[in-house]
């Protein structure tokens, strides 16, 4: 199994007490710290502008530029994002920016992209709510720009949302046949047969028994596009918390509520702090969480892109699984 890690950027009420002009920078020692060891292949950002699971004025930081800098201070880890919402930019654009940031860092960029969800930010932005429909077609178009953007260096489509008329993304990426691209999303009438159609990567429900159908209705759309389910490499995230001891797990878990109440209120904190992080397979014991990562690895999964909901505080959940999670699995 390969192992990524997303950064602290606000958007999961994970900088809260940080003072604005101090995040950057513990931003970009996290980052720099991934980098410098062989423990982590990847560092991921959400692509956001208001905070969840409700809208607060803390800080959201914003993905594509973070991108770029991260590009220019680490020079290993690659960079993805889980993922950026399609339509929250011009998709001949995204290809130019995505491509900058690729010779920006040396090639280390994935593009990971979903249709968007978050009704509130995209209607606060400006941008409406199109019905799921509408925004998973501008979805597939989208990356049709994108292919032909990165491998020619010219992009012309005519679609139903999107018309671009011979685009030119001069310089084009380093990396051959342009970036890899992550299908974002379970969907499975439309999203996985965009995958079946475009992905190098998926990335849908990591629970074993969700994953394990998903991956079946994959396998059967690239039957009928005619590509090949194995050189797809399928993905999951995983709210991750690890301690030495399961008491330990629930005081962690319960100063994670403290950090959400001023926002959400005593009662729906714990609700929700229960349903993303005490019933993820990547909350527990170091030998919980083997245990459960091993089952859906089993199953196909083959890399695992985890958020620590600590990391801009405390390091040491990060520092046991480096030590004993990672090796049992790698």
């Amino acid at each position: 199994m390969r192992f990524g890690i997303f950064i602290p950027q606000g958007w999961r009420l994970d900088l809260v007490g940080i003072e604005p002009a101090r995040q950057w920078s513990v931003m970009r020692e996290l980052a720099q710290r991934f980098d410098r060891g062989t423990d982590w292949e990847s560092i991921w950002l959400y692509d956001h502008f208001h905070t969840t699971p409700v809208a607060t004025d803390e800080a959201t930081h914003e993905a594509w530029t973070l991108m770029s800098a991260f590009a220019a201070t680490t020079s290993r880890v690659r960079l993805g994002q889980m993922c950026t919402a399609m339509s929250y930019r011009n998709p001949a654009y995204l290809a130019k920016v995505a491509a900058t940031v690729d010779l920006i860092s040396g090639g280390r960029v994935e593009m990971g992209i979903g249709a968007g969800w978050y009704e509130h930010e995209w209607r606060a932005y400006g941008y409406g709510f199109p019905p799921a429909g509408a925004r998973l077609d501008r979805l597939d178009e989208g990356v049709q720009i994108f292919r032909q953007a990165w491998q020619t260096g010219r992009a012309t489509l005519d679609g139903r949302h999107y018309q671009v008329d011979d685009a030119i993304v001069q310089p084009r990426p380093l990396q051959d046949n342009g970036i890899p691209i992550w299908i974002a999303g379970g969907g499975e009438k439309k999203t996985l047969r965009i995958a079946a159609k475009y992905a190098d990567y998926t990335n849908f429900s990591a629970e074993p028994e969700e994953f394990a159908h998903k991956s079946e209705v994959l396998r059967g759309h690239c039957a009928e596009v005619g590509t090949d389910f194995t050189a797809i490499t399928r993905t999951g995230n995983f709210n991750t918390i690890v301690a030495d001891t399961e008491s330990e797990v629930q005081q962690r878990l319960s100063a994670i509520v403290d950090r959400y109440t001023p926002f959400l209120g005593a009662d729906e904190a714990k609700a929700y702090v229960h349903e993303q992080f005490t019933t993820s397979p990547a909350v527990g014991t170091p030998t919980q969480i083997i245990d459960r990562l091993t089952t859906v690895a089993n199953l196909g999964l083959a890399y695992a892109i985890l958020y620590f909901p600590e990391a801009a505080y405390d390091t040491s959940s990060i520092e046991l699984f480096e030590s004993e999670v990672l090796p049992a699995l790698r």
